[in-house]
């Protein structure tokens, strides 16, 4: 007799014959950084702090401790160093490069990654320099706006990133930033682009985190429709044409359809984000008693990697991390 159940009677089976394997080594970390000495915890983000530089690098290496490969960073710009054509992001002496060298020097197999946008050091809280036009309205310049990011993206690089990934949705910036960095000499700096970023509205808690909402208008006319899907495989394969070495697909949870084509779509590696409302949703559930927050947690990560990522950026990557372990020693043990 046939009986399917007979691959999931013990947990040591249900390991061997289980499709999709989740593990440390899958995610990235955001981590969010200030100029502060002190680290404040993020009221929309329950569980997550913005660090100063020297408590960051001490949570990152912990993070790489328990496997987690990558960590990516998000600024907290002071408001008297932002400015229309935000100037401050590629500054040598800034916040993001004086933290990837103190995280190099402490972390050498430590990958770094940087955002590349412009929104945390936009006087106007937009990924792009903004025009208004005679009657107020607004337009984000794109060709301007890139070349701002091809030097953002070198600042970076001087100072020890591996992986740039602009999150800016302008129009070329894969192919301008391919080809600063090669031009400039970083040839093994690596591009991860947010390909397929939609105007979600799961946004809110990190644009909180880092008052980095726009002071007028949307971001309606350069991130994606979430309505829409063929779009995205546009997206995918002018960056893979550009010159992008990953991927992305923002938000992940609500948007596994998009994962699943993107990965069908292209040979490169796809990451997706497991975004801050998302993190919310889920840890606002579990704080309520309406949830179980290691199940619901790993169950939607499991998910996303089911879709077809390849690695996961989530606010709960060292959570994740510590839990995956307890359930692979607690399998051994069983077996």
């Amino acid at each position: 007799m046939i009986r399917p159940r007979r691959n999931r009677r013990t947990p040591a089976i249900r390991s061997m014959v289980s499709e999709t394997v989740l593990a440390p080594a899958d995610f990235i970390l955001p981590m969010f950084v200030h100029e502060d000495t002190g680290d404040v915890p993020i009221d929309s983000m329950p569980g997550v702090t913005r660090w100063s530089p020297a408590s960051l690098v001490r949570e990152a290496g912990e993070a790489l401790a328990l496997g987690i490969p990558a960590v990516v960073l998000f600024p907290k710009i002071a408001e008297n160093l932002k400015s229309p054509q935000g100037e401050e992001s590629f500054n040598d002496d800034g916040l993001v490069p004086r933290t990837i060298r103190a995280l190099k020097a402490a972390h050498p197999g430590l990958c770094v990654i940087t955002d590349v946008a412009l929104d945390p050091y936009n006087s106007d809280g937009h990924d792009g320099i903004v025009r208004r036009d005679p009657r107020g309205n607004l337009t984000i310049l794109n060709d301007e706006t890139v070349e701002i990011l091809c030097q953002q993206a070198l600042s970076h690089a001087r100072a020890g990133a591996d992986i740039v990934a602009p999150s800016d949705m302008m129009d070329g910036r894969v192919a301008a930033i391919r080809e600063a960095l090669d031009a400039a000499g970083f040839t093994d700096v690596s591009i991860l682009s947010y390909t397929a970023k939609y105007a979600s509205a799961f946004y809110g808690p990190f644009r909180g985190a880092l008052d980095s909402a726009p002071k007028e208008g949307d971001k309606m006319t350069y991130q994606m429709d979430p309505a829409n899907l063929r779009e995205a495989l546009r997206e995918t394969l002018l960056d893979e044409d550009e010159g992008a070495d990953m991927l992305m697909v923002k938000p992940a949870g609500f948007y596994l359809d998009v994962i699943a084509r993107v990965r069908e779509t292209t040979t490169l590696p796809v990451a997706a984000y497991q975004v801050s409302g998302e993190y919310l949703m889920l840890k606002s559930a579990s704080a309520a008693g309406w949830l179980d927050e290691k199940a619901a947690v790993i169950e939607s990560l499991t998910a996303i990697k089911r879709a077809g990522a390849s690695m996961i950026l989530t606010y709960f990557a060292v959570q994740a991390a510590r839990w995956l372990r307890e359930n692979t020693l607690k399998v051994v043990k069983k077996s």
